[in-house]
């Protein structure tokens, strides 16, 4: 088999892997939206309890949640990755494409755990309604007031335009071997975290749980990343969410 034949036979397999794995996390949510809905007893999306078991299906919740809303955003880099690697191999055994992607799921799954202890904060505080997983409106102004700044900040720009171009993230941070690839998903990993950690602050703005607004930021994602004026669409929203926090801190007060 040629090299090209094996570039694209690794490129239909990993763009496979990445459609069914999103699939799998959107069908995961809408199964726990349901249950919610219908208010089963000790639903697992949303909870009262703060036992160790109950956090850790939270951090669940938000792991799944986010595969489903990256994984999308971030096929164009593993797919380029494949690419490159499959080319590199040079007929020898070429690194599995799954390794940068569990590099790629170790820091989001960090960033669910940092925010499922955020989500229980919030409920001791009595800041979080238990049924909609919805923050005050004084903490959803400010909460939109941060994200909108950080969206018009120089850190945000930085870590969008590493994400941007995938083959020059790939040659720039190019590593031999298994972990060289799994060292390359963790720094793709922290860039996309600081790129849209204050998106995904959002989500308690609307609630956690609400599909339609986990599409739509995951929808915003992806624009983000692959339109050609990105700091103009970055900056656009910024506006809204100053605009909206404003009015919800208005609101509130």
């Amino acid at each position: 088999m040629t090299v090209e034949a094996l570039v694209r036979r690794d490129r239909v397999l990993a763009g496979s892997g990445l459609a069914g794995l999103a699939l799998l996390a959107w069908l995961y949510l809408f199964r726990m939206e349901r249950m919610s809905m219908l208010d089963v007893p000790a639903a697992m999306a949303m909870p009262g309890d703060r036992g160790a078991g109950r956090f850790l299906l939270t951090v669940l919740m938000w792991a799944v949640m986010m595969v489903a809303m990256m994984v999308p955003a971030a096929s164009p880099m593993i797919l380029t990755f494949a690419t490159i690697n499959r080319r590199a191999a040079a007929g020898t055994a070429a690194v599995p494409t799954a390794v940068f992607l569990a590099g790629y799921l170790v820091i989001w799954s960090a960033f669910s755990l940092a925010a499922a202890a955020l989500q229980a904060a919030l409920q001791a505080a009595a800041l979080l309604a238990p049924a909609t997983l919805t923050v005050t409106p004084l903490v959803g102004g400010a909460l939109l007031i941060a994200a909108g700044l950080y969206q018009l900040t120089p850190l945000k720009y930085a870590c969008l335009a590493r994400c941007q171009s995938p083959l020059a993230f790939i040659l720039g941070e190019w590593r031999e071997g298994a972990r060289g690839a799994f060292v390359m998903g963790l720094r793709h990993g922290a860039f996309c975290v600081g790129c849209c950690w204050a998106l995904m602050a959002l989500l308690f703005v609307a609630g956690v749980m609400n599909l339609l607004w986990v599409a739509t930021i995951a929808a915003f994602v992806l624009v983000e990343k692959l339109v050609p004026r990105a700091r103009a669409v970055s900056w656009s929203a910024g506006a809204v969410f100053l605009g909206w926090g404003g009015w919800m801190l208005l609101r509130a007060l």
